[in-house]
């Protein structure tokens, strides 16, 4: 009975695998966003963005028609770039330390090689104006 719980535990660890993705994505402390800002009046439209405070270097935040997105300007590939990711053309995120470029719709890599989406947080709609994001 022992070498069987000694093998299920090693099968275990070996079937654990690291999730670097959830530990560096979860690490936002809620931010409280209202539409009615000067700075956000870009959101209030579909395929609206702006920037917004939170997270290790700010959110880029984005308005999907029925919905909101919330995304780390963190580059996700690289731990040593310390510059936060911009949009451009209003449908794409790009690292400025590589031009890595990712897709402002779902944070997905558009860049070839990169593999890492951009961490995307949970948006909801506390009120006709007033968006909460969190950690999913």
């Amino acid at each position: 009975m022992k070498k069987f719980l000694l093998l299920f535990s090693f099968i275990a660890l070996l079937g654990c695998e690291s999730n670097e993705n959830f530990s560096r994505c979860d690490i936002i402390n809620s931010a409280t966003i209202n539409l009615v800002n000067p700075e956000f009046i870009n959101l209030q439209v579909p395929g609206g963005w702006a920037y917004a405070s939170g997270g290790p270097r700010g959110l880029i935040l984005y308005n999907a028609g029925s919905s909101f997105k919330a995304f780390s300007r963190e580059c996700p590939h690289s731990n040593t770039c310390t510059s936060a990711m911009v949009v451009e053309n209003d449908i794409k995120m790009v690292c400025p330390c590589d031009d890595a470029a990712f897709s402002i719709l779902d944070g997905s890599p558009q860049t070839s090689g990169i593999n890492d989406s951009v961490c995307e947080f949970k948006v909801t709609q506390v009120s006709g104006t007033v968006l909460s994001v969190t950690n999913f």
